[in-house]
This record gives C-alpha cells, structure tokens and sequence, in this order.
C-alpha cells in the first residue's frame, strides 16, 4: 500500500512537472494554461488596449523575468523573456519613468535610496548576450525618471583574473 501512494506521488510530481512556458503556443494557449504552467503571476497589469500582461520574476538564479501578454480574448499573444538588451533598450535616460520601467520588467528584485545622489536603484539578475551572468541597474531621480541605466558583468566580481 505504501509503495503504491509512492509510485503515485511520484507520477503526480512528474507529470506536473512536464508542462513549461515552452509548451505554451501563441493564439492557441489560454490563460488558465499559462497558469498551469507557469503558477500564479507575481503581478500583472491590464493595458488600455485589452490586453493583460503577467509578470512571472525568475529572480535570482534563473536570471529572467517572464512576461505572459493575454489578449482581451483570454488567448495568450505571447510569452516574453524580458531581461533582455532588446527591452533594456526600450528605456531612455531623462525620459522613460518609473512606470515604464514596471511595465517592462516588473517588480525589481532588489531596491536601493541612494541619499546623497538623490537616487533611486532598482536591480535585477539577468544574461547579457543570453549567456553571461549580469545585473540590470536602472537609477531614477525622486520625480520618476529614468536617469542612468547600467548592465554590469558578474563574472569578475571585482577580481583580476590570473595569467
């Protein structure tokens, strides 16, 4: 008896298991199977257009914030790994806000008052080229506006490398 419930435990988590955002397929896929792929969203944000956008952070390790775009019709449009240099490039220094940054990526993972530079850092993990580890720095001034934009290498980590 006890070995059954194991077996079928250990199906049940398997067969959870299979189904990825990769799986999912524009105009054919449905909200309720994005959430069966991907969980609950974090966040999500409905647009003037119809549209709904579900904000799905992978943050830290995986390195990506997943956008799922839902059209009014409930069909998935579709699935977006934002952390990017295609969508960081999107952001304007002295121009884009603070809400332009959330539609983007959502909520950062990591927020920091810089007093002194009357600033403030929102941070997140990402791949720069789709390979090497990063961080997404976006400072803005107290009135919302996006003033610098920083990708920086996490490899070194500050160290010199040895010849």
């Amino acid at each position: 008896m006890r070995l059954r419930f194991v077996l079928a435990l250990a199906a049940g988590v398997a067969a959870a298991g299979c189904a990825t955002y990769k799986d999912l397929q524009p105009a054919q896929s449905t909200r309720a199977d994005v959430e069966a792929a991907l969980g609950q969203p974090v966040e999500q944000r409905m647009r003037a257009d119809g549209e709904t956008w579900l904000y799905y952070p992978k943050q830290p390790f995986a390195r990506k914030v997943l956008v799922a775009r839902v059209a009014a019709d409930g069909k998935l449009l579709a699935v977006e790994q934002r952390l990017s240099e295609e969508y960081i490039a999107k952001l304007i220094p002295n121009q884009s806000t603070r809400d332009d940054v959330l539609a983007l990526f959502g909520r950062p993972y990591e927020r920091l008052n810089v007093p002194r530079m009357e600033r403030d850092m929102w941070t997140w993990h990402m791949r720069q080229y789709a390979t090497l580890p990063a961080t997404l720095n976006v400072q803005m001034s107290p009135d919302g506006v996006v003033r610098e934009i920083y990708v920086l290498d996490e490899n070194d980590k500050g160290q010199s490398k040895k010849k």
